[in-house]
């Protein structure tokens, strides 16, 4: 820049990446197109490391809805691989109602998550209100309604292709210099 500025890179476009690419992967299992392993590699990796350390840079620049939403779904990305690993190995195995409880407690944290969201703008509100409607489904896929995993799956579909839409605004914005993909207005002023 010829202002003599020294730009930083917005941490969001990494962790809005990992997770829109390991929901995504993730979905791709739930329909029935893959296996877990491509699955548990993203946890750990792209889903959980490289989110959490998006998180830690928000924290770094004080945005804690950002530090939150990273650290934490990052840390949701590397626990559901652990649970993947711990069940292929049958060291500690969760069953789909141990599964279910991970998953309501994710659903909780969520749906707090949800309400900021909508005070961002609107694909921070889409994307929240997305994944808070894909938990709620697993949830039910596993107390008693299998088939709702298979919605879900499609459904996620969206929340990840919402969250690569975020992290794709970021990017084009810093490249164009202007605002390619718009994300609309807060939902609560």
């Amino acid at each position: 820049m010829s202002n003599g500025e020294n730009p930083k890179g917005n941490p969001g476009v990494v962790g809005l990446a990992g997770f829109g690419m390991t929901t995504m992967i993730l979905q791709f299992h739930n329909v029935g197109w893959c296996g877990v392993g491509p699955i548990v590699a993203l946890a750990f990796i792209f889903g959980g490391l490289a989110q959490m350390i998006a998180g830690f840079q928000e924290y770094q620049s004080g945005n804690n809805f950002g530090y939150s939403a990273f650290v934490a779904y990052g840390s949701f990305w590397i626990a559901l691989g652990v649970i993947f690993i711990l069940n292929h190995f049958n060291i500690y195995h969760s069953n789909t109602r141990d599964t279910g409880w991970f998953l309501i407690g994710w659903t909780l944290y969520t749906f707090i998550m949800w309400i900021p969201a909508m005070k961002i703008h609107s694909a921070m509100a889409v994307t929240f209100t997305l994944l808070l409607i894909g938990f709620i489904l697993l949830d039910l896929a596993h107390f008693g309604y299998p088939e709702m995993v298979k919605i879900a799956g499609y459904e996620l579909m969206f929340c990840a292709l919402s969250a690569w839409y975020m992290m794709a605004h970021v990017i084009f914005a810093q490249v164009f210099g202007r605002d390619v993909l718009p994300v609309g207005r807060p939902w609560i002023r």
